[in-house]
């Protein structure tokens, strides 16, 4: 009897426990980065929320300004221009980021596109809106024009960070230091380095602002390898904050409505 017992131990086999241990670090390690993805976009809605509050004031302050309630110059004045420059970035560059970890979280095409005609939808409305309020000065290609654009032509370069930098740093060199007279025809200023601006209210061509998307690309995978920072970030994101970054679209295109209503009303 003792010799089977002996016979039995020699030959149990040691992995179930090497599995269990295994098992459970594997279901930690899972929780763990299940937990940085979550803090990850808490920290960049986090970001695109503050980013969607600077436009509101900005829109804000103009319409003051369109209803003479104060004296501003948004075309000439460094503040406004740099308060614009600032917030297009935070936009462009994050719609870059957004498009590395979007890829990363849905690899098939079909979101992607969704996406892309939800915003382009969105640019047309955003085009006969401001015709009917500025018909002399409408957007042709404005903020949501150019995401949506830039979006199809950053996304081949996605898998290519170090790549998608270079190309970026480029196009934003080009767009800002080349200014032809060709490119000043109505038909070709969406792309960019005109020598004048054109008469629109919003103007953001793919030159040098594609740049920016391409750029936040690099930075989308250079963010996805500071996982535990992010989601430290993540964590410390007012949550209403981040719920203004994930309804940034629906944001962008009601708040001015909004705003020059109330102003009506009060002036």
């Amino acid at each position: 009897m003792a010799a089977l017992v002996t016979v039995s131990r020699r030959h149990r086999r040691p992995h179930p426990p090497r599995a269990r241990a295994s098992g459970a670090a594997s279901a930690l390690a899972s929780s763990v980065t299940h937990a940085a993805t979550r803090g990850r976009f808490g920290a960049i809605d986090g970001l695109r929320g503050f980013a969607i509050c600077l436009m509101v004031v900005y829109h804000f302050a103009f319409d003051l300004a369109w209803f003479r309630v104060i004296r501003a110059d948004f075309n000439n004045d460094l503040f406004w221009l740099g308060a614009r420059a600032v917030i297009v970035t935070l936009f462009l560059g994050l719609v870059g980021v957004s498009l590395v970890l979007a890829r990363r979280a849905h690899p098939g095409t079909r979101p992607f596109w969704r996406r892309v005609m939800l915003i382009a939808g969105c640019a047309v409305l955003v085009s006969i809106a401001s015709y009917l309020t500025f018909p002399q000065t409408f957007i042709t290609f404005g903020i949501l024009h150019c995401i949506a654009l830039s979006s199809v032509l950053s996304r081949p370069l996605v898998a290519f960070p170090r790549v998608a930098l270079l190309a970026g740093i480029a196009i934003v060199a080009l767009g800002a230091t080349v200014h032809l007279p060709l490119f000043d025809t109505p038909w070709l200023n969406w792309i960019g380095m005109m020598t004048h601006k054109p008469p629109t209210e919003d103007y953001v061509p793919l030159f040098p602002w594609l740049g920016v998307v391409v750029i936040g690309v690099a930075l989308g995978h250079a963010l996805m390898r500071q996982q535990r920072s992010l989601g430290t970030a993540g964590r410390l994101t007012p949550g209403w904050l981040a719920w203004l970054g994930r309804h940034s679209l629906l944001i962008y295109l009601v708040h001015q409505p909004i705003l020059v209503g109330v102003l009506r009303v009060v002036t």
